[in-house]
């Protein structure tokens, strides 16, 4: 599961301004990656039909128990609502014990730029 493509739950409208989430985070084991990796599909399920959502894809690079998000949406309180609800905030919590590091980053864009591009989210961790 090297990339999860751009899914797009809501079409955006054009030339509207959206938030930008990205996180970057490493499980602890190989149990722990294998751990997220088990709980994916239920989550990818949740994003493909969130409200607010305007796209988002995932990047695993499980035998280095390293995973990144990037997603688009059209506030911060759609996004704040998605990470709280289920199953995607119990699965959150349940994982935080089995992580080493978590990290994340935010902006705005315009529904113009979408999709994302990996290569600028991932220099934004520098």
């Amino acid at each position: 599961m090297p990339t999860l493509p751009w899914t797009v739950p809501n079409t955006p409208p054009t030339r509207a301004e959206a938030v930008v989430f990205a996180s970057r985070f490493e499980t602890r084991t190989l149990w722990g990656a294998l751990n997220f990796l088990l709980r994916t599909p239920t989550v990818w399920r949740q994003v493909s039909r969130a409200p607010g959502g305007y796209g988002a894809t995932l990047r695993a690079a499980p035998l280095r128990r390293t995973f990144w998000t990037l997603s688009a949406w059209e506030s911060a309180d759609a996004l704040k609502a998605f990470a709280a609800s289920a199953p995607h905030g119990p699965v959150a919590a349940g994982l935080r014990t089995g992580m080493r590091s978590f990290d994340h980053r935010t902006w705005r864009t315009t529904t113009d730029a979408l999709p994302l591009d990996w290569k600028d989210a991932l220099r934004r961790f520098g």
